[in-house]
């Protein structure tokens, strides 16, 4: 694959604030990389650095094999990038603020951007200072995916979207990984991530806490099990790797159990005779939920 963004352990401090520690991580063409951390965890931060925003004090970062500050404005030609919260020219019209955004970029693809307004449902003829935050975010989108880009930067994008609105956007990401583009998505939304990242990356006070697939950050944490045996099981609650065992009557009991104890624990069950065994494996929640519960 190639490797569209790479950060190397990035530093940035805003005086004597650590913002960033050591940052580490990787975009491939035709692959989503949800990035994902509470308010101060140093998303925003990391993004306007691999933006030209602002530098970095330690560290290599680079998009399309060229420094993301030295080379910002070639950079740039290339990529497409929504923030969490659009700013716009309030005595524009929603369609003239796309078209402009649109000729600033290079061009585009005006029948795309026509589909993008029809699906996204956007007025373009109302004044920009009428929209709400929702519609505000739509221009935002249909103008940075209305445009040829190689990599798109997607800061909170669905912020103020309606849930069927969240559906188009999270379909037009489908189709740009499949046509081969490079996606950073950083979303407070998980089930959006979980749905679209190839690759998650936990950020933690300024530091990348986990990264990997969702199926290989799943043993981090324990699956669910539901069962239900012949006899009595209240005894499965002793067993290594079983916790929060709830028995809802003497012979069904919901609990999580660590993955690597899920062999042992089917095998004591076996022998009371089961009726159900469900196992559902943990979500991009859970994981995340693991690093910020305390």
């Amino acid at each position: 694959m190639t490797k569209v963004v790479n950060v190397q352990r990035v530093q940035k401090k805003f005086g004597k604030f650590q913002a960033l520690t050591d940052v580490s991580f990787s975009v491939d063409a035709g692959e989503v990389v949800g990035f994902i951390g509470p308010n101060g965890a140093g998303k925003s931060t990391t993004i306007r650095i691999l933006l030209g925003i602002i530098n970095r004090q330690a560290g290599e970062a680079q998009i399309f094999g060229k420094d993301v500050w030295k080379d910002s404005l070639e950079i740039h030609k290339r990529i497409s990038y929504v923030p969490g919260d659009v700013a716009l020219w309030g005595s524009l019209t929603g369609g003239e603020i796309i078209d402009l955004f649109m000729k600033l970029h290079g061009g585009g693809d005006k029948q795309k951007r026509d589909e993008l307004i029809r699906r996204f449902e956007l007025d373009p003829k109302k004044k920009a200072k009428s929209y709400s935050k929702g519609n505000r975010q739509k221009v935002g989108l249909i103008a940075a995916l209305a445009v040829h880009s190689d990599l798109y930067i997607f800061d909170e994008p669905t912020s103020g979207l309606d849930p069927l609105m969240e559906a188009v956007f999270q379909d037009e990401v489908e189709q740009l990984k499949q046509a081969g583009k490079a996606i950073l998505l950083s979303s407070h939304i998980l089930s959006e991530v979980e749905r679209l990242a190839d690759k998650v990356v936990i950020i933690r006070q300024g530091k990348v806490v986990e990264t990997g697939t969702l199926n290989e950050l799943r043993h981090l944490t324990r699956s669910t099990i539901t069962l239900e045996t012949s006899d009595e099981l209240t005894d499965l609650a002793n067993i290594t790797g079983v916790h929060d065992f709830q028995q809802q009557d003497a012979r069904t009991a919901v609990f999580s159990a660590d993955n690597q104890c899920i062999n042992d624990i089917l095998v004591a069950a076996t022998k009371l005779g089961v009726k159900k065994f469900e196992s559902v494996p943990p979500t991009l929640e859970d994981l995340f939920m693991r690093h910020y519960e305390g």
